[in-house]
C-alpha cells in the first residue's frame, strides 16, 4: 500500500518517469532527506571574547536533526569538533515538558547541542546537552560533564569571570563553583506556580526574552525574576499524540485577561542577601529587558506598560533595589522592544528609539538624556552589532542604500559614537548579511546569502577585510544541492503601491516557463508583524518543489510586515486582517493583469499568522482564490495571548469592532474555493481550539473542506518524515484544485 501511495504522489508532482530520466528534477523525497540541501550551514556562530577562536553549531551529515558543537581558530588551522552530541549522550531521553515548552518558544526543533555560551574571558564554552551541562575547556580541548541528574538543567551560563556556572533546576536557580564543584541553591521555594530565574511564557513567546536572570560583570550580583502564575487563567487543552491523549491544564494569558505577576530581585552571591527591585506600584506591567552597567554598579531595567504604549528605563541600585526612571519612550500605538541597549565604560549607553518614525540608535548620558543621534535617515536599523570603544565605531545592520530603505537586502554599516556621520557600509551590497562582532569590535563573523549562494560564514576584520572561512558552503559539484542547480528558478522582484506605501514582492516561475501559456499561481504569505519574507537570499528548496510542479510562486510583504517605518508597521493597528488582506487583494489583481497567469487558478498558503491570512483570503470575495492551505491559524484573536494581541489590537473590551472584523467564523459562508486546514494536535501556542471552532462551524454549515491533523506536534511540523507527508499533502491538494487535475485545468 505504501509503495502505491509513493508512486501516485510522485506522479502528481514532476512525474516519476520524468524524474527518473532527469535526476536534476527536485523531489519531495530528496528535500526531506539527509544531508540537508542547504549544505553545511554553521549555526549560532560566535567569536571568543579575544577573537582568537570561533564556535558554531553544525548539523550531522547522518542526521540533520542533531547538532554538534564545532570550533575553528581564527588564524591557521582547520575547524574541529568540540562536542560530539552522540558520543556524549548516545541515547537521548525524553525532555521534560518545561524544556519542551522552552524550546518551542525559542523555535528550537533539533536535538544535541542546541545552544552554548562563552565566559567573558574566553576560557570556557558551556553547552547544555539533553538536559545536562557540559563544559568545554579551551586550553587542552577537554570536555567536562558538570551535571548528571534526573531533572533538566536549563538556561545554563558561565559567570562573566568564569568562576561559576549557573542554571535553573526544578524552578530554582543554582550556582556551581567551578573550582570545587559545590552547588549553591540561590532560591529554594520554586515549585508549582512559582518559578525563579526563568522567563515567563509571554516573555519567551512574544518579547524575545529567553532568560530570567542576569549576572553583574563583576560576579557580585545576580538579578533574577520571580514569576507567580496563579493569576493566569487555566485553559484546558488536549495534548493528543499517536499513543493517546492527555489533558494539559495550561496557564495561558489570553487577550484582556490577567498575566503572570513578575517581580525582580538582586542577589548578593557572596553575602547570600537578596533585595527586591522597585518596579513601581502597578504590578500589571511587563519586565521587558534587564542590563548591567559596565562596572556593575547600576542595573538598568526596561519596564513596559500593559498597553505597551510606554517604555520606561529604570536605573536601579543593586544594593537596595531602589529605582528611578531616567528615560521614557511613548507611542500612540505601541513601543517596540529591541536588544539594542549597550552600556559603555564611561557610564554612557547606546539605545534605539523610533521617535523619528524610524528605528535609530542614540547615545545617552548616564542621566538618560540624549547626547546625540548615532544614526538618522529614512531607514530603520535592524540591530546593534557591536562597538569599538577605542575607535568610537558603532556597527549595525540595516536594509539601506544611499540613506534610503532598501527592504530586500541587508548589510552591516559603521557609524560613530563621537559625532553623527553618514554610515559607511562594511559589507558589500547584493544579498543578505548578518554579523556577530567580538567584544572589542575589531573582528566579526559575517553570515551571507544571496539567490545563488547558500548561507556561508566567514571571519572578517572590522573594516570588512576577509580573514578566513568558517563554513564556506561552496555550491560546487560536491554540494548536496549541486544536482538541482540547473533547474533552480530565477527570482524576480518588483513593487506595488498601497496607500502611499511601497510594497515589495518576489516571483519564481517554472524552469521551462513559456510566456505564451498561462500558469497557476501559489501565493505564499505570512503577512503579520515580522522581519519580512521578500529577500534577495537563498530560497527554500520547497519553492523549487512548487516550480517543478508547474506553479508560479509569488510572495508580497504587505503593510505591517517587515522592519520598516513606524507608519508602515502600524498600518494594521487595531484592525489585523484588514489592511493586510487589502494589500493581498492588490497583489492578486496584479497577478491577474499578467498575460501568463491563469485568473481562475490562484491559491494561497501560510502557517501561523500566514494561516490566519490564508483563511481570511479564501473568505474574501475580492481575492477570488481557487484554494487555500491554512496552517495553525489564529481564528479569533481573543483566544491568543496578551502581549502579542494587545500590542496590535488592544483588548477585546476596548476594541470590539476590530476583534469582530478579524473573526473567521462569520466569514466562512464566503469561501471562494477549497480549503485544506492543518494543525498540530499538541499546539500550546495557537491552541487547537482555533481550528476546531472552524471545523465545527463548517460542518454545521455542511460546507466541505479538507483536514490534516498532526498528533504530538506543537506549533510546527517537525522531522523529515512528517514534513515529507505534509508536502505530499500540499502538492496533492494543489494539483486537485489549481493544477493538472483541477476542473479549470481541463
Amino acid at each position: 500500500m505504501r509503495t502505491v501511495l509513493l508512486a501516485s504522489v510522485f506522479a502528481l508532482t514532476a512525474g516519476s518517469a520524468f524524474a527518473q530520466a532527469n535526476p536534476a528534477v527536485l523531489t519531495p523525497e530528496r528535500v526531506f532527506a539527509n544531508p540537508s540541501l542547504n549544505g553545511p550551514v554553521a549555526q549560532g556562530v560566535s567569536l571568543s571574547p579575544d577573537g582568537e577562536l570561533v564556535a558554531f553549531l553544525r548539523a550531522r551529515t547522518d542526521d540533520v536533526s542533531v547538532l554538534d558543537l564545532w570550533a575553528a581558530p581564527t588564524g591557521a588551522g582547520e575547524p574541529f569538533k568540540l562536542i560530539d552530541a552522540r558520543a556524549l549522550v548516545p541515547d537521548a531521553g525524553e525532555l521534560s515538558e518545561a524544556e519542551k515548552a522552552r524550546r518551542e518558544r525559542m523555535r528550537i526543533s533539533q536535538r544535541g547541542v542546541v545552544e552554548y555560551s562563552w565566559d567573558e574571558q574566553g576560557r570556557y564554552i558551556l553547552a547544555p546537552l539533553e538536559g545536562d551541562i557540559f563544559l568545554a575547556s579551551r586550553e587542552g580541548g577537554g570536555v567536562r560533564r558538570l551535571t548528571e541528574t534526573e531533572a533538566d538543567e536549563v538556561d545554563a551560563k558561565v559567570s562573566p569571570e568564569g568562576n561559576y556556572v549557573s542554571f535553573v533546576r526544578d524552578q530554582d536557580l543554582v550556582v556551581m563553583n567551578l573550582a570545587s564543584g559545590a552547588e549553591q541553591a540561590i532560591t529554594t521555594d520554586g515549585e508549582g506556580l512559582i518559578t525563579w530565574a526563568t522567563a515567563e511564557f509571554i516573555a519567551q513567546e512574544e518579547m524575545d526574552r529567553d532568560t530570567g536572570y542576569w549576572w553583574s560583570p563583576n560576579e557580585k550580583y545576580i538579578a533574577l525574576q520571580r514569576t507567580d502564575e496563579s493569576t493566569v487563567d487555566v485553559i484546558p487543552r488536549l495534548d493528543i499524540t499517536g499513543g493517546g491523549a492527555s489533558v494539559i491544564e495550561q496557564r495561558y494569558p489570553r487577550a484582556g485577561r490577567p498575566n503572570a505577576v513578575v517581580e525582580l530581585y538582586v542577589q548578593d552571591v557572596a553575602a547570600g542577601r537578596r533585595v527586591k527591585v522597585d518596579l513601581g506600584t502597578n504590578a500589571d506591567i511587563y519586565l521587558a529587558r534587564v542590563n548591567w552597567s559596565a562596572d556593575g554598579s547600576t542595573l538598568y531595567v526596561q519596564r513596559q506598560s500593559r498597553d505597551q504604549k510606554t517604555l520606561d528605563l529604570l536605573a536601579v541600585d543593586p544594593a537596595t533595589g531602589a529605582s528611578r526612571v531616567i528615560n521614557t519612550q511613548r507611542s500612540n500605538a505601541w513601543v517596540s522592544l529591541n536588544n539594542d541597549f549597550k552600556a559603555l565604560a564611561d557610564g554612557t549607553f547606546i539605545w534605539s528609539s523610533q521617535e523619528s518614525g524610524w528605528r535609530h540608535l542614540y547615545l545617552y548620558g548616564a542621566d538618560g538624556r540624549v547626547i546625540r543621534p548615532i544614526t538618522q535617515g529614512d531607514y530603520a536599523i535592524k540591530s546593534l552589532n557591536g562597538v569599538n570603544a577605542e575607535t568610537g565605531e558603532v556597527f549595525f545592520t540595516a536594509s539601506m542604500r544611499d540613506g534610503e530603505e532598501y527592504p530586500i537586502e541587508q548589510q552591516m554599516f559603521r557609524a560613530s559614537l563621537r559625532e553623527t556621520v553618514t554610515p559607511v557600509p562594511v559589507t558589500p551590497e547584493g544579498g543578505w548579511w548578518s554579523a556577530s562582532l567580538n567584544r572589542t569590535g575589531t573582528a566579526y563573523v559575517g553570515n551571507y546569502t544571496d539567490l545563488t549562494t547558500p548561507m556561508r560564514s566567514g571571519l572578517y576584520q572590522a573594516d570588512g577585510t576577509f580573514v578566513r572561512w568558517i563554513e564556506e558552503n561552496a555550491l560546487n559539484a560536491d554540494h548536496p544541492f549541486a544536482p538541482f542547480v540547473s533547474r533552480r528558478p530565477v527570482m524576480e522582484y518588483g513593487t506595488l503601491e498601497s496607500h502611499g506605501e511601497t510594497l515589495v514582492w518576489q516571483m519564481a516561475k517554472p524552469v521551462d516557463f513559456d510566456p505564451s501559456k498561462t500558469y497557476p499561481v501559489v501565493m505564499q504569505v505570512y503577512g503579520g508583524p515580522s522581519a519580512g519574507g521578500v529577500r534577495r537570499a537563498w530560497q527554500p528548496a520547497t519553492t523549487q518543489l512548487l516550480t517543478e510542479a508547474g506553479y508560479i510562486v509569488f510572495r508580497l510583504d504587505n503593510r505591517g510586515e517587515g522592519d520598516r517605518s513606524t507608519k508602515f508597521k502600524e498600518a494594521l493597528y487595531l484592525k489585523m486582517g484588514q489592511p493586510e488582506i487589502e494589500d493581498q487583494v492588490l497583489a492578486a489583481n496584479y497577478l491577474r493583469s499578467l498575460p501568463y497567469v491563469d485568473d481562475a487558478r490562484i491559491a494561497m498558503m501560510g502557517w501561523s499568522y500566514g494561516g490566519f491570512m490564508s483563511l481570511m483570503a479564501i473568505t474574501e470575495p475580492d481575492m477570488g482564490l481557487a484554494s487555500a492551505m491554512v496552517g495553525a491559524p489564529p481564528t479569533e484573536w481573543s483566544l491568543y495571548d496578551t502581549h502579542y494581541t494587545e500590542r496590535f489590537m488592544s483588548t477585546p473590551e476596548a476594541n470590539p469592532e476590530g476583534y469582530a472584523a478579524s473573526n473567521a467564523i462569520p466569514r466562512l459562508d464566503n469561501l471562494t474555493g477549497r480549503m485544506l486546514l492543518m494543525h498540530g494536535m499538541a499546539d500550546d501556542n495557537v491552541i487547537l481550539e482555533n481550528s476546531t471552532r472552524v471545523i465545527d462551524a463548517l460542518q454545521s454549515k455542511s460546507i466541505p473542506f479538507e483536514l490534516m491533523l498532526y498528533p504530538g506536534q506543537r506549533h510546527g511540523v517537525r522531522g523529515n518524515e512528517r514534513q515529507l507527508q505534509q508536502w505530499r499533502m500540499y502538492l496533492d491538494f494543489l494539483d486537485r484544485t489549481i493544477g493538472s487535475r483541477a476542473p479549470s485545468a481541463g
